[in-house]
């Protein structure tokens, strides 16, 4: 199967960075927003938002992530947020919207906690998915087929391409 590079890492960083001042704009009226990263891509991409969003706005960003069992998705855990995110604006964020399935089950334990609202970013949005999602925040859209699928590398908190395979 051949990998085909969407984005490079100086690519993602300018995207990533246009996606935070999208965040402020979008939360310009909040005084704090909490960005819950999944596991383990999702959360590298929200901890760089952190990153950014300190750096450009006075709001106050907290940040957890939230594991998911991919051969059991209603097993969630929230690793932390429980008892910061009922009335507060959520950013749930994840490197991939490939079916949308992740996202989906992400979802649910939150509504739970009774946010304000749930807002969601992703690196890269595939337009085909099976479940009802759209995100709120993309740093890049691809068109594929059902077939394909995409793939961000990272090393550590860096993130380093973008694929299709």
């Amino acid at each position: 199967m051949s990998k085909v590079a969407i984005l490079s890492s100086e690519q993602i960083l300018h995207k990533l960075k246009r996606m935070a001042y999208e965040i402020w704009e979008n939360n310009s009226e909040m005084k704090e927003i909490t960005l819950i990263g999944i596991e383990n891509g999702g959360a590298v991409v929200a901890r760089n938002l952190v990153t950014l969003l300190q750096k450009i706005s006075p709001l106050q960003v907290h940040f957890f992530t939230i594991t998911i069992d991919k051969k059991n998705p209603l097993k969630v855990q929230l690793n932390g947020a429980e008892a910061q995110v009922k009335n507060k604006a959520l950013m749930l964020v994840d490197d991939v919207a490939n079916s949308g399935k992740t996202l989906l089950y992400a979802i649910r334990p939150l509504l739970e906690l009774e946010p304000k609202n749930i807002q969601i970013t992703v690196l890269v949005d595939r337009k085909h998915k099976n479940y009802p999602i759209a995100p709120d925040i993309i740093g890049h859209s691809v068109s594929t087929t059902l077939q394909d699928a995409i793939r961000v590398t990272f090393e550590k908190d860096k993130i380093t391409g973008a694929f299709l395979e």
